[in-house]
């Protein structure tokens, strides 16, 4: 088996393989044709194709010299105002090698700057337009100061569709010589959440071990309960044997080395599928709400999951 890592093996390197972000891909594509391009801000969820986007640019942009006019940075290594003091700006005032009109910088998770120090990138950006664009990526558009977005072009990303993972995995399946059992598709589309990136981790973790993988493999290594054990619970908690539902609650935490924040995330996901009515299913996803926010508070997480099942088990007793 290939020692590369598959999320570099499999990443798109031109505009036609990039899945999902039509949307995105045909303005960028655009802008590529026009030799010119405005800073650029792109947001949205972790393993959707920002970076492989903003990689791809930069090689049809740049062609064999991109590495000499393309600089990337993760801001969330360097957040402080230095970063954008030294490395932004020593790179942005030079001007690009080769007959290409200007450098591209990649900020990557650029929504972990300090406010500071998004103030000078801001100045950075109007100081440097001549020589350099910049292409900003976040998981949150929100965190970024509004100066900034109204320098760029936002681009919002989504998370791929089962369409689109399926197409994946069935190449990386196709290329390593692997075989998928009966419902380990589904599992991981349940487990990625839209993230190729974590579709990608998850195979090549489980193809360590074997070259067939069971949805038993995906939920191990992605440290997911299967729904049916989430059921179970439910079901406990409908003959109103907390007890039981307790125990089997317990149990799964331990298996799959769950917290209690993950334990309220999957509860939360599940209850949906349950056929109970649908005020019960608000009123327990209010408490897991409230749970999840008593966690992170600090509360120990047996007591406010088992407060959680007492909630669910006298809401169904009325």
């Amino acid at each position: 088996m290939s020692s590369t890592i598959w999320t570099e093996k499999y990443r798109p390197t031109t505009f036609s393989e990039v899945k999902g972000q039509e949307h995105v891909v045909h303005k960028l594509e655009a802008f590529v044709k026009e030799q010119n391009m405005p800073h650029l801000l792109f947001a949205g969820p972790a393993g959707v194709g920002k970076t492989t986007l903003s990689l791809v640019m930069a090689k049809s942009f740049f062609g064999d010299s991109w590495k000499s006019n393309f600089l990337e940075l993760n801001a969330s290594d360097e957040r402080g105002i230095d970063v954008v003091r030294v490395k932004v700006k020593d790179f942005a005032r030079t001007k690009a090698l080769g007959d290409v009109p200007f450098k591209i910088i990649y900020l990557d998770e650029c929504d972990a700057l300090t406010k500071e120090a998004q103030q000078a990138l801001r100045r950075t950006m109007e100081n440097y337009t001549s020589t350099c664009r910049f292409i900003l990526s976040c998981n949150y558009s929100s965190k970024i100061i509004d100066p900034i977005q109204s320098r760029c072009a936002v681009f919002k990303f989504k998370p791929l569709e089962e369409e689109h993972l399926s197409s994946l995995i069935d190449h990386i399946v196709k290329e390593e010589e692997l075989s998928l059992d009966e419902g380990a598709k589904e599992a991981l589309f349940q487990a990625s959440h839209g993230d190729a990136r974590r579709v990608e981790n998850i195979l090549q973790s489980a193809a360590t071990f074997s070259k067939t993988i069971t949805s038993k493999d995906v939920y191990s290594i992605a440290s997911l309960a299967k729904p049916q054990e989430l059921d179970q619970i439910f079901a406990h908690c409908a003959q109103k044997d907390f007890l039981s539902a307790r125990k089997k609650m317990l149990d799964i935490m331990l298996e799959y080395g769950l917290s209690g924040v993950d334990m309220v995330i999957q509860l939360q996901k599940e209850i949906w599928k349950t056929s109970f009515p649908s005020a019960i299913q608000l009123s327990f996803l209010k408490m897991c709400g409230e749970v999840e926010f008593r966690l992170i508070e600090g509360s120990d997480e047996f007591i406010q999951l088992e407060a959680l099942l007492a909630h669910l088990i006298a809401e169904l007793d009325e």
